[in-house]
């Protein structure tokens, strides 16, 4: 008899370890909700700039921070996993939207599912897994990491990135699961709305076009806030709406700077976002990377060139990273890319500059029942939302993160 209590003890903390196994453990079933929703290239001033009703409710009723500074590099990849984690890319992981591995075998894309899903890519815990080691269950409409087992750990409901699932389906299987029976309720969910980003990338900023995407998608907050206020467990649900980066008009007054009429590209993978670029060498070649850095800064007006350990230190790119040999970064609003056939002509707006671009700066609000109504404060950096994260579902940190505790923790009451 005691063998069997033993064997079954250790089926209960392999199962544990690898998840909640879709139902919450007994200790965790009093704990708050969180729903943690990303509006992908959402300006810190578009809220002002739009009519969001939804949004200004959400800022009355909690707290509004000025703006979020993102990490660099400004992509939503990067971005949204420092989110989850608390920590730079450089220690998670995902340094861009397509990079190597260190031994270059292997490429990250973000339009490739079998890499996306593949935990191996990402480093750190996000909050999901360290809710899921808890005997929490956790689900995501969304959210880069959420559809690999970071750690060897998945959430309990995840979907695979479908741009043509509509923001009010997405919002109905939120509050679907929030409607669910305790045992199995998610007490952590993402949402994810890529529609603000997408037009504005087509329009620019502050047209009609990226003006209606901002009220589409307040929208959908709406229909979940009201969804959220029927239920019956409106009391315990927390909403921390973020965005990954802003948005800045493409200056078309000069051509793009091309890199292959200044230097010999030949045999170097070179990663263009239009903003900045990436040169990746399949095998370590520091001259080779001098001279291309100095090649460009000679013929550049409008960005600089940087070999990796040359790079700002408020960047966080330490010489030893997965970041690039030598990145090239526009200063705000222009271009450059690796050969003319990469210009994208019809790219209105973008990011990817420096994360100090005001225009590349993102927003934070939040509210639930431990946070104060109406509460206006400074700057945050997008890695201080972990802690509060954590905080909220009384999840112990337990690995080392970047975020500042001091940010947002004391907000709760």
């Amino acid at each position: 008899m005691r063998a069997l209590v033993l064997l079954l003890l250790v089926c209960a903390a392999t199962a544990l370890a690898n998840g909640s196994g879709g139902v919450n453990a007994p200790d965790q079933r009093d704990k708050p909700y969180v729903v943690l929703v990303s509006i992908d290239g959402f300006r810190w001033d578009y809220q002002d700039l739009a009519d969001t009703p939804t949004l200004d409710r959400i800022a009355s009723r909690g707290v509004r921070a000025e703006r979020m500074v993102p990490v660099f590099p400004t992509l939503t990849f990067p971005n949204h996993y420092s989110i989850a984690t608390g920590l730079y890319p450089a220690r998670h992981g995902i340094v861009g939207n397509y990079f190597p591995d260190q031994t270059h075998s292997r490429w990250y894309a973000l339009s490739n599912r079998e890499a996306v899903q593949d935990g191996s890519w990402y480093q750190g815990e996000p909050v999901w897994v360290a809710a899921e080691k808890a005997g929490m269950v956790t689900a995501a409409y969304f959210f880069v990491g959420t559809e690999a087992a970071v750690a060897g750990v998945p959430l309990t409901y995840w979907h695979a990135y479908d741009e043509d699932i509509s923001g009010e389906t997405r919002v109905d299987q939120v509050l679907n699961w929030l409607a669910m029976p305790e045992a199995e309720r998610p007490h952590f969910i993402t949402l994810y709305f890529e529609h603000v980003d997408e037009v504005t990338h087509a329009h620019g900023p502050e047209t009609r076009e990226s003006i209606d995407s901002i009220e589409a998608v307040d929208g959908y907050l709406g229909r979940l806030l009201d969804g959220i206020d029927a239920s019956s467990i409106c009391d315990d649900v927390y909403v921390v709406v973020v965005s990954d980066h802003g948005q800045m008009w493409v200056n078309r007054d000069e051509e793009p700077f091309i890199i292959d009429d200044v230097v010999d590209i030949e045999g170097v993978r070179v990663v263009d976002h239009g903003s900045s670029a990436f040169v990746y060498f399949p095998e370590r070649d520091p001259e080779r990377a001098v001279r291309i850095r100095d090649a460009v800064n000679a013929s550049w007006k409008r960005g600089r060139a940087y070999l990796r350990e040359e790079l700002p230190a408020e960047w966080r790119v330490p010489a030893d990273s997965g970041f690039a040999e030598v990145i090239l970064q526009a200063d705000p609003g222009y271009l450059t890319f690796s050969t003319e056939v990469r210009i994208n002509t019809k790219t209105k707006s973008s990011h990817a500059w420096a994360p100090d671009t005001p225009e590349m700066h993102a927003i934070f609000m939040a509210f639930g029942p431990r946070l104060p109504a109406g509460a206006s404060i400074g700057p945050i950096d997008s890695v201080d939302v972990y802690p509060l994260l954590m905080q909220i579902l009384g999840l112990p940190v337990t690995t080392p993160i970047d975020g500042n505790p001091a940010k947002l923790v004391p907000l709760l009451e």
